[in-house]
């Protein structure tokens, strides 16, 4: 498995908010029209689950397999062109601040390792982009 990590971001908000909103994925109702469908295309979710299209990679889905209050939420791939599991840890920095990072540990295999990997880090990157800019209230 190779790993790829994200910066860490500060998120302006209480970390327990946070993960409140990242633990339960039907919260992602209110960002969808953020979501650019250009990018993305075939959004679904449910509590526990999350599928998206992305052009050229194919359909991926990810279910939540653990939940550890209030400071990560762990996915796994169900649906992927190559396993992976991610996480999502946050921490507080103080009462109405805390940072985020987020973690894709991989399945590549050695012929593709040199082509995926650094998209996958930019992957990474963009997605805790995205997370720090969502509004958790």
């Amino acid at each position: 498995m190779t790993s790829f990590e994200s910066k860490v971001k500060v998120v302006p908000y209480p970390q327990e908010a946070v993960y409140r909103n990242i633990s339960d994925l039907s919260n992602l109702e209110r960002i969808r029209d953020r979501i650019p469908g250009d990018k993305i295309q075939d959004f679904s979710f449910d509590t526990d689950n999350v599928t998206i299209n992305v052009p050229p990679v194919g359909t991926v889905s990810m279910r939540i397999v653990e939940r550890e209050e209030p400071k990560c939420v762990k996915f796994e791939a169900v649906q992927s062109p190559m396993p992976f599991n991610l996480w999502i840890q946050m921490l507080p920095i103080d009462a109405n601040t805390s940072k985020m990072k987020v973690t894709v540990k991989a399945d590549i295999p050695f012929m593709l390792k040199g082509m995926v990997s650094g998209p996958l880090q930019d992957g990474v990157d963009k997605v805790a982009d995205a997370l720090a800019l969502i509004p958790y209230e």
